[in-house]
């Protein structure tokens, strides 16, 4: 584990991977910046048959409907933090010029040691047989 850094990458029982803060976050601090890949609606349909669906990201309808992006593979370690229904950080969209990126920025305080959770916005789309653990 590289704990080098300001989070770092841990087992989760029940989870598999999770990202972990290795330095104090307040609330509004930026957690991680990562770059993303977009993608339309026919390649969403073939990335749902890979294990890239656990993954991709999904942005505020309105942005994807004009833009005709159906979602967002993000790079980095945002793409492993895990799911919370109570999430201390959240997803935040920025387009710039060179391209769009995913930036993870705290809700609440996060203490050394704490996971880093944020709430999934296409829960919905995961089968049955996958459970979401608090």
């Amino acid at each position: 584990m590289d704990r080098c850094k300001h989070v770092y990458v841990r087992n989760v029982p029940h989870k598999g991977r999770g990202v972990f803060a290795n330095a104090p976050f307040n609330v509004g601090d930026l957690i991680e910046k990562s770059p993303t890949w977009a993608f339309n609606s026919s390649e969403e349909r073939l990335l749902e048959r890979t294990g890239l669906f656990e993954y991709y990201f999904i942005r505020p309808l309105p942005t994807l409907i004009e833009s005709k992006i159906s979602g967002y593979v993000v790079f980095g370690l945002i793409s492993i933090v895990n799911h919370s229904f109570n999430p201390n950080s959240q997803i935040v969209w920025i387009d710039d010029d060179t391209g769009t990126w995913a930036c993870i920025v705290a809700l609440k305080d996060i203490k050394v040691g704490e996971e880093v959770t944020h709430r999934y916005a296409n829960i919905h789309d995961y089968p049955s047989t996958i459970t979401f653990v608090e």
